[in-house]
């Protein structure tokens, strides 16, 4: 994606963050609106540092929660909390910690299944957070820990090492493109409810 794209993406959700928080001013039982402003915070995590974007997906993770304190079988919400755990955890070099995490978004998953049977977006994310620990562990030991969520790495002189950076490299991509596009259907899921008009994610 182009970075004017990019841009364009960061300030609608930034939009949508304010709108929701400003939304939550008048009406703090809006569970959808806790929801959207969840999944606003959970895309906007993605164009900050790593440091950052853990502090937004725990702020999403809070407005989920207090989503499911409102509409206990807010099936979305319960989905966003397991898609968020999953992106926390990738973030998260300590493989104990990401285990907890993966743990955490397995358990959430299972019950927006339980809810939702049929839902395929669902299904798959179940699926994939069992794959997940072993991506997990061949991302950071491939130094993505260091990196910034967008992908976006120093230039570094041509080395002999060209192959296994190259595997190192697509190891990275495979796990970033993962999050993001479990952030992107989160999001999209989240905002088509809204009317909100965002692009479904490709």
């Amino acid at each position: 994606m182009d970075t004017e794209a990019e841009f364009d993406r960061l300030l609608l959700f930034e939009q949508i963050r304010k709108d929701a928080e400003e939304t939550y001013k008048l009406n703090p039982l809006d569970a959808d609106n806790l929801t959207r402003w969840g999944g606003s915070l959970l895309e906007l995590a993605q164009f900050h540092s790593i440091s950052d974007s853990k502090q937004m997906i725990q702020d999403a993770i809070t407005k989920f929660e207090e989503a499911l304190l409102i509409d206990p079988k807010k099936d979305e919400a319960v989905w966003c909390i397991g898609n968020a755990y999953t992106s926390f955890a990738f973030l998260t070099p300590d493989e104990t910690e990401a285990k907890h995490n993966f743990d955490l978004a397995t358990k959430f998953f299972q019950q927006a299944v339980n809810e939702q049977p049929d839902n395929q977006h669902y299904l798959k994310s179940l699926e994939m957070t069992a794959k997940a620990p072993q991506l997990h562990t061949e991302v950071h030991k491939h130094g993505l820990g260091s990196q910034p969520m967008g992908g976006v790495e120093p230039s570094a002189p041509p080395s002999s090492k060209a192959v296994k950076n190259k595997k190192s490299s697509d190891a990275k991509y495979d796990a970033m493109g993962w999050v993001i596009l479990a952030i992107g259907v989160v999001t999209w899921i989240s905002f088509a409810k809204a009317n909100v008009p965002v692009s479904p994610p490709r």
